[in-house]
């Protein structure tokens, strides 16, 4: 058959379009289902407890992921500057993932423990304080509203039904846990507890 043949024909383009994309699909995607080290936690892995994930949440809400990925690529020029490459196995208890790719601010995978607690309430008050070539916004209402301790326990017993190995003692304490902290001592807590499992680098 003919280039041409194909190329006049919208209808029989969309079908071999689909045929070559569901191809690639099976040969690609598929195997990763079964593959243990796509679906098993690495060493150490727990989920959030209930302080960091309010502060994940916080971090979506706020627009975080659209500047900085959470997504190191294996390539020297990132492992140097970041740290060890991503791998799946740190990724399995996130619902959504915060991979990204998008890198207006640097890439956050392996911030945790990077920086003291007072530097990131300072960063995220007014960036300049600390970076001054930052074009980052400041988010100073962090510092006042306080989280919403009613949610939580809900939230974890969502995140159970799509299994994450919550227990009936996580989600009866999350209220509890967050009950008069502020938006940003979540943020911060998320923050910290980022990519510290896997510190070596390659």
């Amino acid at each position: 058959m003919k280039h041409e043949a194909i190329e006049k024909n919208v209808g029989l383009m969309i079908i071999l379009i689909i045929v070559a994309l569901s191809f690639g699909t099976l040969v690609e995607l598929v195997p990763l289902l079964f593959a243990k080290e796509t679906n098993e936690p690495i060493a150490g892995l727990k989920p959030l407890p209930a302080l960091e994930l309010e502060g994940r949440d916080i971090y979506i809400r706020e627009g975080c992921n659209t500047c900085h990925s959470q997504m190191i690529r294996p390539l020297r020029a990132e492992t140097e500057r970041y740290g060890h490459y991503s791998v799946a196995g740190e990724f399995v208890y996130d619902h959504p993932f915060l991979f990204g790719s998008k890198r207006t601010g640097p890439d956050l995978a392996r911030v945790g423990q990077r920086y003291s607690d007072d530097w990131h309430r300072a960063h995220m008050y007014n960036p300049r304080d600390v970076v001054p070539e930052s074009n980052m916004p400041a988010f100073p209402w962090l510092f006042d509203k306080e989280i919403d301790s009613a949610k939580t326990g809900a939230k974890m017993a969502g995140l159970r039904k799509v299994g994450v190995p919550y227990t009936d003692d996580d989600i009866s304490g999350a209220a509890e846990a967050v009950e008069g902290k502020k938006e940003i001592d979540a943020l911060v807590a998320y923050l910290q507890q980022l990519g510290t499992l896997l510190q070596s680098r390659r």
